[in-house]
């Protein structure tokens, strides 16, 4: 008799700590991005939808786990104050709207505000051009190496030496050795989008370097006569 309640007892508590997971667990439903309104804590379908739009949008997303996380509600803070919107971390229909518009419209241009570089527009193209390439020269470095090699591309446009456009200059003919080798077609990583964000943004960890090289492996001796500003991680950097 003993063991009989034992187990009613076990089978009872099983019971009681099935219900209240589910009655503590965070509401996850099939719900598409705008049916509802999305805030911190909520999961499901619409927000994972809402996180992978952000990151077409070039918004550094984290981690796509359709989790609306406070890395969640700061992304979703930058893109309503890059679009006039209430800045307030809520996904209402207003700011659905506004996401679900600029993903269905062909790519166009986005303005990025980066102090040091002024308004400049750079387009969902360029945005993954950039992470393309950071992914294939620097996916071993630091966060810093990578910014650093997306700060040079930035430098080379602004000096208009090499291209007018993120696209000329990193397809120059023979400026980039993941190009050559095919690794800028390989497919970025979230750390590639989060480094070219915080150099759209301005951060220049380089110095306005508009050259680098890894110097163990780099057999161009010309690349020597350029005056060296700093190094990081396995590259050197120089004007």
């Amino acid at each position: 008799m003993l063991k009989i309640k034992k187990k009613i007892t076990a089978a009872f508590l099983v019971i009681l700590l099935s219900i209240s997971t589910i009655l503590l667990a965070p509401a996850r439903t099939e719900a598409y991005l705008g049916d509802r309104i999305l805030n911190l804590g909520i999961q499901g379908y619409d927000v994972q939808q809402l996180q992978k739009n952000l990151g077409y949008l070039g918004y550094a997303v984290g981690q796509i786990d359709g989790i609306y996380g406070r890395e969640t509600m700061q992304t979703v803070r930058d893109f309503q104050k890059n679009n006039g919107l209430a800045v307030d971390g809520v996904v209402g229909q207003e700011t659905a709207n506004a996401v679900i518009q600029q993903v269905s419209q062909p790519p166009s241009p986005r303005e990025t505000t980066a102090p040091s570089r002024g308004a400049v527009p750079y387009s969902n193209r360029d945005i993954e051009d950039l992470a393309r390439l950071v992914y294939g020269e620097a996916r071993g470095e630091s966060f810093t190496g990578q910014v650093a090699v997306a700060a040079v591309v930035l430098n080379r446009v602004a000096s208009k030496q090499f291209g007018e456009t993120i696209r000329e200059v990193i397809f120059e003919p023979g400026a980039f050795t993941a190009v050559n080798d095919g690794q800028f077609y390989l497919q970025p990583d979230n750390s590639s989008y989060q480094a070219v964000q915080a150099a759209l943004r301005g951060w220049d960890p380089t110095e306005e370097a508009l050259y680098y090289w890894n110097p163990t492996t780099a057999t161009n001796k010309w690349v020597w006569t350029r005056p060296i500003v700093t190094r990081i991680g396995q590259h050197v950097f120089a004007r």
